[in-house]
This record gives structure tokens, sequence and C-alpha cells, in this order.
């Protein structure tokens, strides 16, 4: 295990791992079992009793689902947290697992879709309301504060359109009116961004995405403060959405290639930007680091780089879109991102579909918005093929 206070980033990624076993193991097994066994009956009941600590069923706990919280842990500079079986029960597990009947959340507006559905469509079930603040118009979202409001929850850069929210100041507004700050760290990673740093007491991940990076495996993790950790920790326990072994075991190893992968998406991603931006059939292109992004000062204080996504407009409505995607050759036509390939999708028909045409207008999915998840490909064969479907 790395020293703690002197290591970096990068040999936090490797170097976290389970002790080594007595068959002297360079990488990590995987533990395939649903339960272990005790010693005893006298040990049984200690376990299930909590006076002592090891792994019961791998629902509650496995060594290589352990290994991988752990790295994410010291990744985000968390003090504890959970694996989930996809990031949308992460996302879940975060609101279901620390609000009552009558709480209400104040949301970013610029969400992800099925995010939305959760606020919008399934707590309301449970009388858990919400209100949407405007991620340009920050002024107002102290007064959208109700006397019942208890969490401030977020994603920054958001998904799609790249709008940033300032950590920094979210983080003194929770603090402010004693808020829990939960933010959706999916686009930036770690590696790029910990919000932990600016105030936030839980942080989100699709696992799916960045972490694992190759489009393998479906998961998800949060991470945050003990204070709320525990409660998260029962109610995932308890409601059975657990991250398999195998899945652990991919997304730890992917981590200790984080550094190397994102930074190589970064590089492309500006590049691709930089094309975009001076082509005749793009009418704006969207990246946190570009000089034209309205936050780019934001995004510069905030983030490390710009990330691996990029989004723009093509001139000349949805059929001109609909030309674009359909003369794709060589890159993905997806809903996923953070791939090793690249990947094409319209947010508008596809992860945005659910969402009425005033709340797309909202957060700016209009229907000529495309979204590029930039892979690791050579980058001229990337632009190679944009630039072969604008025509």
């Amino acid at each position: 295990m790395p020293d703690k206070k002197k290591s970096s980033f990068e040999t936090d990624a490797i170097r976290t791992q389970n002790p080594v076993s007595g068959e002297r193991e360079h990488s990590v097994p995987l533990y395939m079992t649903s339960s272990f066994t005790f010693e005893s009956a006298e040990h049984a009941r200690a376990m299930f009793a909590n006076e002592i600590e090891g792994n019961v069923y791998s629902r509650y706990s496995n060594p290589n689902t352990d290994e991988f919280i752990a790295k994410m842990c010291r990744l985000e500079g968390a003090e504890a947290g959970v694996a989930t079986a996809s990031g949308m029960a992460g996302v879940f597990g975060c609101l279901a697992s620390l609000l009552d009947q009558g709480d209400h959340i104040l949301a970013s507006r610029s969400l992800f879709g099925s995010s939305h559905q959760i606020l919008s469509q399934i707590l309301p079930r449970w009388g858990i309301t919400f209100t949407y603040a405007d991620t340009g118009n920050t002024d107002r979202w102290e007064s959208l504060i109700q006397p019942n409001t208890k969490m401030l929850f977020l994603e920054t850069p958001s998904n799609p359109g790249l709008d940033l929210i300032d950590l920094e100041w979210a983080g003194k507004l929770a603090k402010a009116h004693n808020l829990i700050f939960v933010v959706d760290n999916c686009f930036a990673t770690p590696y790029l961004q910990r919000p932990i740093e600016y105030g936030a007491d839980l942080v989100q991940h699709s696992a799916t995405k960045f972490i694992d990076g190759q489009g393998r495996a479906i998961g998800g993790v949060i991470v945050g403060s003990e204070k709320y950790m525990e409660d998260v920790r029962f109610f995932t326990r308890h409601t059975g959405p657990a991250l398999s072994p195998f899945n652990a075991w991919l997304f730890s190893k992917s981590l200790e290639t984080l550094p190397v992968r994102m930074d190589r998406h970064c590089d492309n991603a500006e590049k691709v930007t930089n094309f975009l931006a001076g082509h005749r059939s793009v009418n704006k292109v969207r990246y946190p680091h570009h000089k034209d992004h309205p936050q780019v000062e934001l995004a510069k204080k905030q983030m490390k780089r710009g990330g691996g996504v990029v989004c723009f407009e093509i001139n000349g409505g949805f059929e001109k879109v609909k030309k674009f995607i359909d003369k794709i050759g060589m890159l993905s036509r997806s809903a996923n991102l953070g791939d090793t390939r690249t990947i094409v999708t319209h947010p508008a028909s596809t992860t945005h579909s659910k969402l009425s045409d005033v709340e797309k207008e909202a957060v700016g999915i209009t229907p000529d918005l495309i979204r590029i998840a930039v892979g690791l490909e050579n980058a001229d064969d990337i632009i190679r093929d944009i630039e072969q479907a604008l025509g």
C-alpha cells in the first residue's frame, strides 16, 4: 500500500491493492464466490453481530469489491464507499438511502436522462419532491431552497451539454444551509476533478464509463463521508444492488491505467474540438477547456483538463444530423461513452429522448446536437471520419 501522504495519483491507482495471500500473487485474484465459510458457530455469531470484520456474503462484501472501493476512496479523497451494480443504482442509492418522505432536493437542471426520471417519476411516489436550478443562473439557487430541502444534487460537467457548476460555490451553499451535497463526477473522473475537495459529501460514478474505459462491464460506485456512507451501506446491503466480484476486479485493474487513458482522451478531444470549431457545417462547439466555452475559466479552476466528451451542433437541422450519423464509418453509433472506441450519440433521440421538448430546450439539447465521446484511436483517423461524415 503506498504512503498516503506522499504518493501520487498514478501510484495510488496502481499500488492500492489487497494484501498478498500465501500464493504470493502479483495481480489480485478473482474471488468468484457467493458466500464465505465460518471457523465455528461462535465465529459465525460474532461476524453477524459485527464484533469482528470479515466477509460473509458477496452481496455484503467481497475482496474484489473491497479493493475497488478502497482504490476509489483513495483517488477521490473519501472516507468510505459502496460499489453498485450500475451507475444508476449508485444514483438511486445516494438519493433513496438519505431522503425521507417530505424531503426536497435542489438539483441542477442539466442531468442525465435516467437521473431526471428518478427525480420526476419515481421519488414523488414516496413524497420526495425536487426543484431544478439552472446552471447559468446560480444567483437564484439560494432562493429555491425550501425549509424541507435536504440535498443538493448535481453533475458537472453535465451530460450532454457540458455545462459546469462552480463546486467551491456549491459546497459553500450546501454548508450554509446544512444540505447533503452530492456530485455525479462521471464525466471528469477523480483524475480530472475531486469534488470532495470543494465540500461534496458524496461522489457518485457510473464505473461503466471512463473508469472501466473499455466498454466491457456495467457498475457504479458511491464514495464520501462516513457520516452518510453508513446509511448508504445499510440501504444497498438490504436492497441488493451488489456489484459482481468479476466486474469489481475489472474496474480495479482499469483504474491502474486511468491517468494514461484520460490524458489520451483529453489530447484527442482537444484536437477534435479544434477541428470542429473551424468547420463550415458546425454551428457551435462545446468543450470545457476550449477558449469558446462560456465557463472556460471555471473549467480550468476545478478540472485538471477538459475531459473526453465534445458536443456540437450541425447546421441544417435534424435531417443533416441523421445524414451525419448514417455516414459515420469507423466511429461507433452507441449510447455509451468513456470507451477506447470513439462514440457518436444523438442525445435528443436516444439518451435524453424521454425529456419533453420544453425540458430539452431548457438544458440546451437541440435536435441539432451531437455528442462525441472521444476514444483512444489516432486523432487524425477520428477527425478524418468526422470530416467525411460532415460532407
